[in-house]
């Protein structure tokens, strides 16, 4: 399968994230792909990392480290600056940011233990910094075909939540998806053949799920080599058409 619908020719990719969980395992994925030729590997301390560090050393200057903190809108856009001057097009961007329980957000089970900050940390993280990231790559993503692609998760879907709790999480997770939804309206109109992605993985062995896998049904928990192909096969099969939905690992459709 081509990595994007209607590409021809060499694709560059960026992930963000990309130093642990399904954002490493992604940049695995593409640099095993003939069809990628510049994979950019994007996290916090990419440049420290050792699982990241040793892919580079095997695939020379294929994989380009960038460090920056995807939180921090300055560094947003000297990435974008950085970028501009290495490429002028990237065909594929996957958002692979979010927390439930780190970096101050909490996994609220009550209202009595929401609090501004994790509030706060939660939607940083997951709501705004995927979105300033697509703001700030936009230049870049002007011809065809391109596709920026992030993951929420199912229980950011508000018709889905049956069973309330994590209250940040939840939240943070569907503005994400109104936020995204939002954007590819607007490059719809900039780029007829942009696609704009709201992706769940399902449920994958990752920090972020660790202390609650135990509630997790037998074989859906993932791992993220499996996930991050379901989420390859996704941009692959979905298209301009496709723009702004919010998609499961398997192909189907999720309520807002």
């Amino acid at each position: 399968m081509s990595l994007l619908p209607n590409l021809n020719g060499n694709a560059n990719v960026l992930i963000g994230g990309a130093s642990r969980g399904i954002g490493l395992a992604l940049c695995k994925a593409m640099l095993a792909r003939d069809d990628v030729a510049t994979v950019w590997g994007v996290s916090r301390d990419a440049r420290g990392n050792d699982d990241l560090a040793t892919l580079a050393r095997h695939h020379g200057k294929r994989l380009v480290l960038i460090n920056c903190d995807m939180r921090d809108e300055q560094a947003l856009a000297a990435l974008a600056t950085e970028l501009g001057h290495a490429c002028d097009h990237l065909h594929l961007v996957i958002s692979t940011l979010g927390i439930l329980h780190q970096d101050g957000a909490k996994a609220e089970k009550s209202l009595a233990q929401l609090d501004l900050a994790g509030l706060q940390a939660s939607f940083a993280t997951n709501a705004f910094a995927p979105i300033l990231l697509l703001k700030h790559l936009l230049p870049l993503l002007r011809k065809e075909p391109a596709t920026f692609a992030a993951l929420s998760a199912r229980v950011g879907s508000i018709g889905d939540n049956r069973l309330g709790g994590w209250y940040s999480y939840r939240a943070s997770k569907a503005a994400l998806n109104q936020l995204l939804h939002t954007a590819s309206i607007e490059l719809r109109r900039l780029n007829p053949a942009a696609s704009v992605l709201a992706l769940h993985p399902g449920t994958t062995d990752t920090q972020l799920s660790r202390p609650f896998q135990g509630n997790v049904p037998a074989g859906k928990l993932f791992d993220p080599a499996f996930a991050a192909q379901c989420i390859i096969e996704q941009v692959g099969r979905l298209g301009p058409a496709d723009s702004g939905g919010f998609w499961a690992w398997d192909g189907r459709a999720i309520e807002w």
